[in-house]
């Protein structure tokens, strides 16, 4: 009876990991190609039915915009951005192969002239690297992207706060913000709080606003 079991779960396994694996590109320029992604958990890729939904309220927003991804993960986020119209991306992942597979991700879409991907922290290159290295076209409106790990709204709510609000300082006027988190955490702690625009997507919530001025 063990052996059995143990033989139903390790015939479960390459499936699995297969389905883990296989992520696309939902819509826009290269909406139906298949991008890579290792099945590490740890990047917690965005479901596509999110993403989905969430290009579907922000399509429009990112055309013409520049778009910034802190926590990027397995990369579909921006890459989905420049899909649907954005002029370029900046991509940060602290989890060096993940990155390499972003930046493997980039070549395969021939958008090295476009797309940046960053190794390393992003509170690290928030606070050191942006303001000296960060060069987007001017006077072009950007949409950043904030889906960091869940846990991160409860262990690492300060810093999380402190960043959205210093990306908000720092953004032109008519950016886009986008924070994807689960129900643990409340909209009304994030700046602006009350006036941003929240959709549920359990376990996912996510929460948009348009910076004014």
């Amino acid at each position: 009876m063990n052996r059995r079991s143990k033989k139903s779960s390790r015939s479960r396994q390459p499936k699995e990991a297969s389905l883990q694996s296989r992520l696309r590109i939902i819509g826009g320029k290269y909406g139906g190609r298949q991008i890579q992604y290792s099945g590490d958990q740890r990047t917690r890729p965005m479901k596509n039915r999110v993403r989905e939904a969430m290009f579907n309220l922000v399509g429009p927003w990112v055309k013409g915009t520049y778009t910034i991804d802190l926590f990027a993960g397995t990369g579909a986020v921006g890459l989905e951005s420049v899909s649907r119209g954005s002029i370029g991306a900046t991509l940060i992942e602290k989890h060096f192969p993940t990155a390499r597979m972003i930046d493997d991700n980039v070549r395969l879409l021939e958008l090295e002239s476009t797309v940046e991907v960053v190794s390393g922290d992003a509170f690290h290159w928030l606070e050191h690297r942006m303001p000296s290295q960060f060069q987007p076209p001017s006077n072009t409106p950007w949409t950043i992207f904030f889906c960091p790990p869940y846990d991160f709204f409860l262990d690492r709510q300060e810093e999380m706060l402190e960043m959205i609000q210093t990306m908000m300082d720092r953004a032109p006027t008519g950016s886009h913000v986008i924070v994807e988190s689960d129900t643990r955490f409340s909209d009304e702690l994030l700046p602006y709080g009350g006036q941003w625009d929240v959709r549920p997507y359990p376990p996912a919530v996510l929460m948009l606003l348009q910076k004014f001025k």
